[in-house]
């Protein structure tokens, strides 16, 4: 049987084919691989998303012993029926009584009782760390608003923030065009007279009507009937300066009764994300008259000031 003869021009059309389709094969994963370029751009976009920005921590982390931040020296100040109390009694009224806290890194306190001829004394110690768990929250903010609502409680007002565009007290200006005197009143009709004597006749808010309007002798009453303001004497509930970064005092009085009279005296003060409170009563027996106001509060202070300054170390 006769052999087939090799024809060379088989082969290189063979491996043009190849060639060929090797091109094709390759132009269509190129094209599918940059067809598409959207979802490079959306993983770029979903890379480049900025966290929330986390606010910072408090200043403290910790708290002082309470119980042992009073000098001996204060405490015999504040607790004056100590001076009659043998070394032993003292001394155990001095330790005082730590307050009952599940967490001493949060929140800590102690009290300190004496009893004394004509009545007793009572120091109430309360330190709190106040921590944020939102983490756009700082622990000073948190701390502000704890405050702030111990600051209400008391009746002292919060200053609220003045608007940034003050609202003008005269109405706004018409916007019709004004008209002429010649046509706007009848030359033949009386204008109408708007002093302030005849407002006062029709509505009553002058003076002649103040003084018609208000009873004859009545107390606290000026002449325009306007009541005068009561009288202060500085010692009444409110903020206080130079005590942390904001600080105020409560003073309550109890009703007068068989047993005698108490006075309560707080000076609260946060700083940073602590909130420091001490509350200073004094108690009268029988008729001694009621507990000093000045007195109190002074003395509260005094310690109050102190304990910032431990803060400070």
């Amino acid at each position: 049987m006769q052999r087939k003869r090799y024809s060379p021009g088989s082969a290189p059309g063979t491996f043009l084919g190849l060639g060929a389709g090797l091109a094709v094969t390759l132009g269509a994963l190129t094209g599918c691989s940059a067809a598409d370029p959207t979802e490079d751009v959306a993983l770029d976009a979903k890379a480049g998303v900025a966290a929330a920005p986390v606010a910072p921590p408090g200043r403290y982390r910790t708290l002082f012993e309470p119980c042992r931040a009073v000098p001996h020296a204060t405490l015999r100040e504040l607790l004056p029926g100590t001076t009659a109390m043998t070394d032993a009694d003292r001394a155990k009224v001095f330790r005082g009584t730590p307050a009952v806290t599940y967490d001493t890194d949060r929140r800590v306190g102690c009290t300190w009782n004496a009893d004394a001829e004509n009545g007793a004394h009572r120091l109430v110690l309360d330190v709190e760390r106040v921590v944020s768990y939102d983490p756009t929250v700082s622990d000073a903010a948190r701390a502000q608003e704890v405050y702030t609502r111990k600051q209400l409680a008391a009746g002292i007002a919060v200053p609220e923030t003045p608007p940034s565009t003050p609202t003008s007290p005269s109405a706004p200006p018409s916007t019709a065009p004004p008209t002429s005197p010649s046509t706007s009143a009848d030359p033949a009709t009386p204008a109408t007279p708007t002093t302030g004597a005849a407002t006062a006749g029709t509505t009553g808010t002058g003076t002649a009507g103040a003084e018609t309007a208000s009873p004859t002798g009545a107390p606290g009453t000026g002449a325009t009937g306007t009541p005068s303001a009561p009288a202060t004497t500085g010692l009444e509930p409110r903020t206080l300066g130079g005590l942390g970064e904001i600080a105020f005092v409560d003073d309550t009085l109890g009703k007068p009764g068989g047993d005698g009279q108490q006075r309560v005296v707080s000076v609260v003060f946060r700083t940073s994300n602590v909130i420091v409170t001490v509350e200073y009563r004094q108690r009268t027996t029988g008729a001694a008259a009621a507990p000093d106001s000045k007195e109190l509060q002074d003395r509260a202070q005094n310690l109050a000031r102190l304990l910032a300054d431990r803060l400070e170390e």
